[in-house]
């Protein structure tokens, strides 16, 4: 099972939005074949593992890190080959949270035979896929929020300023997250402060990575980074019924995408677009965006896990930019609560990062 999910972990995006699957079959107490799905609309793990054994397939035990698929997609159901190829025993890492094939694979090999045991490895294999599981269940992308922070609490000085707050091994793991990200989120204050480009850069790259701007109102200004040639195509704006006609005009045709979704408490409603991103695969967000953005993200329940870069500065003033704007929680008790906390270094920083929800033991 652990050949299984490091194979899986090949996938890497070019799986996305399919899960990152690892399988291996093993006969006479040795390893016979092994293959991972390794893109998005291609055989899946399972049957290539069944077709490169071929015969020998016949009795053997395949360990698998997902319940393997027992609906018609892209791909015939991995069930149906599994049987048909002659397995004697399967062994699942978790079970599948897809709807239309979750907890219905172990009934089907049980009924043709076969031996099946679950939960070998359970939660490294929930740990590895847990944005698809985000991304199935709930119809939103699995969301990481980003800040970078002084020792008291503050992400810009009192002119709104916030480079560099953070190290430069700090801004350099920022760039692998973005790598490994379906798309950014960020504010329109965001925008207009720091005018970035928001790519993967300091030696990583990711060049399908989506850019994503809350802007209510549609005023993003036209000149911006994020609109100029082809980083345009990669922006998609966020926009509520308050954007004028005259001003989504000017945005389309610089070819960014626009998003229109109903607003709450006067900003673009969060829930409602991220189940419109999820919707066009985004499985994977990255949040970096400010204060507002952050609050607005952890009152609406949408923020699964969380990274602190925090700098030996104090910045002070009660101008300071706080790293979580809104009005707050209304005591101690209501305050959101990192778990599994880990603790390392970045260069002179502090990295803190853990999970705001229970996402790893959510569901089977």
């Amino acid at each position: 099972m652990r050949k299984a999910l490091s194979l899986a972990v090949r996938g890497g995006l070019a799986v996305r939005p399919n899960p990152r699957v690892g399988a291996v079959l093993v006969k006479g107490g040795k390893i016979i074949a092994s293959a991972y799905h390794s893109r998005y609309g291609g055989a899946h793990a399972e049957a290539k593992v069944l077709r490169k054994a071929g015969a020998a397939a016949q009795g053997s035990t395949l360990y698998v890190n997902l319940e393997p698929c027992s609906s018609y997609g892209k791909t015939p159901p991995c069930t149906d080959a599994i049987i048909q190829a002659g397995v004697g025993r399967v062994v699942i890492g978790c079970g599948d949270r897809q709807p239309l094939n979750s907890n219905r694979a172990e009934r089907i090999l049980a009924r043709a035979g076969i031996v099946v045991t679950t939960g070998v490895l359970k939660e490294e294999a929930i740990a590895l896929n847990i944005d698809f599981f985000i991304w199935a269940e709930e119809c939103r992308p699995y969301t990481t929020l980003k800040l970078a922070l002084s020792l008291d609490g503050k992400i810009a000085d009192r002119r709104g300023r916030s480079k560099w707050i953070s190290s430069p091994p700090s801004r350099r793991y920022v760039h692998y997250m973005r790598s490994r990200s379906d798309a950014i989120l960020v504010g329109l204050k965001t925008v207009i402060a720091d005018n970035p480009l928001l790519t993967a850069r300091m030696g990583y790259s990711h060049t399908g990575l989506k850019k994503v701007v809350l802007d209510s109102s549609c005023d993003i200004p036209v000149n911006s980074r994020l609109l100029r040639g082809s980083n345009a195509k990669n922006t998609i704006l966020a926009v509520t019924k308050a954007a004028p006609p005259d001003n989504l005009s000017k945005i389309a045709a610089l070819g960014a995408t626009i998003i229109k979704v109903p607003s709450r408490k006067g900003r673009v409603s969060l829930k409602l677009l991220f189940r419109k991103l999820a919707g066009q695969g985004i499985m994977r967000l990255l949040a970096e965006g400010g204060g507002e953005t952050a609050a607005s993200l952890l009152e609406e329940g949408l923020v699964d896990e969380l990274h602190l870069f925090v700098a030996p500065i104090i910045i002070g003033g009660r101008g300071g930019v706080p790293a979580v704007g809104g009005e707050g929680v209304k005591s101690i008790k209501e305050a959101y609560r990192l778990r599994d906390a880990v603790v390392d270094r970045m260069g002179d920083d502090i990295h803190i990062f853990g999970r705001i929800k229970d996402v790893e033991r959510k569901g089977r």
